[in-house]
């Protein structure tokens, strides 16, 4: 994809920043954004990124190093864990038994809340034997079903937060472009956005 100005992108990311509050971690989306791009975001001032692809993150990481603090928040093969785990300080979608026993940061399980077969994630009544067997689970990770609005997602991410509770869990990912000020208010600490920085349907 061929991102904004650096201007246009500063501006952006700092509108999000301080719509979700200084206690919720901006994960910027670069998986369209190829690794010529990436220097846009280092000039805008853009901390944290997320990658979706091992083989993406091992190549932007190889041209940009300590620019970015590195995330990864694609679905995570058990094969690809070792590039995750040299790179990234925070994986956000651990959702297999063979992922969880690899990786060797801290880790989110991701959760599907609403059991849709479409979309990965354990089964919330999964979580608790997850958290006792990898002490590497600082927290929780979900994607809602699709909606017309933003506050259709409040109702999944209160779920989400209660269910980290019910397990002593602080880490909460959740929210996206659509609506990640719904879930800063629901009790965020990650959002992930991309389309809102990168000018689509930007707020």
């Amino acid at each position: 994809m061929t991102v904004a100005t650096t201007s246009e992108i500063a501006q952006r990311y700092g509108r999000v920043c301080e719509a979700v509050g200084g206690s919720v971690t901006v994960v910027v989306a670069t998986k369209y954004v190829s690794p010529e791009e990436m220097q846009i975001l280092v000039e805008a001032g853009v901390a944290v990124v997320g990658e979706n692809r091992a083989q993406d993150l091992e190549r932007k990481h190889a041209l940009y190093g300590d620019a970015f603090r590195w995330h990864f928040i694609g679905h995570l093969q058990s094969n690809k864990v070792k590039v995750v785990n040299r790179i990234c300080e925070l994986v956000h979608s651990v959702s297999s038994d063979s992922a969880a026993q690899r990786v060797a940061i801290p880790a989110l399980l991701e959760v599907n809340l609403t059991g849709e077969p479409s979309k990965s994630g354990v089964g919330p009544d999964e979580v608790g034997a997850y958290v006792e067997s990898y002490p590497l689970i600082r927290g929780l990770m979900t994607m809602p079903p699709l909606a017309d609005g933003p506050e259709a997602s409040r109702v999944h991410f209160r779920r989400l937060r209660e269910l980290a509770g019910e397990h002593g869990l602080t880490e909460l990912s959740m929210g996206t472009s659509q609506d990640y000020r719904v879930a800063a208010e629901e009790g965020a600490t990650l959002v992930r956005v991309g389309a809102t920085i990168f000018g689509v349907d930007a707020p």
